[in-house]
């Protein structure tokens, strides 16, 4: 029988809660409980706290697993109604009841995390009730894990927004009691954001809502179900990348104003000795293939999207063998610019268009690995970094186009 909420002890207010969202996370739900549990009572025994599972009526009995799981911490069952799904939607239920139990802090983890900790809850909860608004996490992540992250959300939002916040979608993240009101009322909502789209709607309407963002650095890195940038990514892709797109037009003036990045602050950085992540393997024949398909199935609407200037750079790299294939940043680049301003034209189909970007992705994530096979993690880091620097000197071709119309 459907239950829309469940609350066994009646809780009616809360300082401090900590938000689980969930679809079929059954056999993964109380190991992140536990810890949450774990972490409010040792970090923040004087807060009167609550765990919440925000699920999408999981057939798995995902609900079961979590109310069952023992705390001391008491907690809090709530569900999008049957048939409807999607991460975004879980968040509109936790942004309605943080509004209705007046929590002052919001601390969110996922519910297949592997690698949480109590003091995990400590480093996202803590900044939240000194000086910060939003609390972004850092993590050390393997250099192919978040390749989305690392070749798109990352250099992007940096190069419009001007603030370095290393995993807008991390997933793992804390904000303020006031921002949840700003994004119950917002206006920019779609299936997209209702969707895998909420993690870079959040990040991007805190900047512009000029909250206090810090990141938080987590000591452990991020361990969950791990994907290979090679495998197919569907829905996910088009709803991250398509939010970003959406969000650049109603947030326009704030972005054509912003000349250069600034750092974001730290917290709690320093923690010791940091562990490291546990190898992801790439499919590098599979990137390969999918970026040539692409020249079969998309090369009509690619001449539609994209300058002819940007199309022919890409007829160029056609050509490369695997072994010595490139994808130049600053290329990269200039085809997401591109890719932003049909979207906002609707040139063609926007679902036609996202899904035409996909191949060129996979191209520019192979050049990715190729370009840092024989790095550290750091030294990734350091590549990236550059990248986004190339963003950032690359962004006056985007305010051409973009004003021009």
């Amino acid at each position: 029988m459907f239950e829309s909420e469940v609350n066994p002890e009646n809780i009616e207010k809360a300082d401090l809660i900590v938000s689980i969202p969930s679809y079929n996370e059954a056999d993964s739900i109380d190991y992140p409980t536990k810890k949450a549990d774990e972490g409010l009572t040792k970090y923040f025994p004087d807060k009167r706290s609550v765990i919440i599972n925000c699920d999408n009526n999981s057939p798995d009995n995902t609900k079961l697993a979590f109310l069952d799981t023992p705390t001391e911490v008491p907690k809090i069952y709530i569900s999008t109604p049957p048939g409807v799904k999607g991460k975004g939607n879980n968040f509109k239920n936790l942004f309605q009841k943080v509004v209705d139990l007046q929590a002052e802090a919001i601390v969110v983890v996922d519910a297949d995390l592997k690698s949480i900790t109590p003091e995990w809850i400590k480093h996202l909860g803590e900044p939240l009730f000194s000086d910060f608004d939003y609390v972004a996490p850092l993590y050390v992540r393997h250099k192919y894990d978040g390749t989305i992250t690392n070749g798109i959300a990352y250099p992007l939002s940096r190069a419009l927004y001007g603030r370095r916040v290393r995993q807008p979608i991390g997933g793992d993240f804390g904000f303020r009691g006031s921002l949840a009101k700003a994004y119950l009322e917002s206006e920019i909502w779609d299936e997209a954001v209702a969707n895998f789209g909420i993690d870079i709607w959040m990040t991007t309407l805190a900047f512009n809502q000029s909250a206090r963002v810090c990141q938080s650095f987590m000591g452990r890195p991020k361990i969950h179900r791990p994907k290979d940038p090679a495998a197919a990514l569907g829905p996910m892709f088009r709803e991250v990348v398509g939010t970003i797109f959406t969000t650049m037009q109603n947030f326009e003036s704030f972005w054509l104003n912003v000349k250069y990045s600034r750092p974001t602050s730290i917290y709690g950085f320093g923690l010791g000795e940091v562990e490291m992540p546990p190898k992801v393997d790439v499919d590098t024949e599979k990137l390969i293939n999918s970026f040539h398909e692409g020249f079969d199935q998309y090369s009509e609407i690619w001449q539609k999207v994209l300058t002819s200037d940007v199309y022919q750079k890409m007829l160029e790299i056609k050509g490369m063998k695997k072994d010595v294939f490139t994808f130049p940043t600053d290329l990269w680049a200039r085809v997401l610019f591109d890719v932003a301003i049909s979207f906002r034209d609707s040139v063609l189909d926007r679902d036609q268009i996202m899904d035409s970007l996909i191949p060129l992705y996979f191209g520019k994530t192979l050049s990715f690995v190729k370009k840092t096979e024989k790095m550290s993690i750091q030294q990734a880091e350091e590549a990236i970094e550059d990248d986004c620097n190339t963003f950032e000197m690359t962004k006056p071709y985007l305010i051409q186009r973009w004003t021009e119309g």
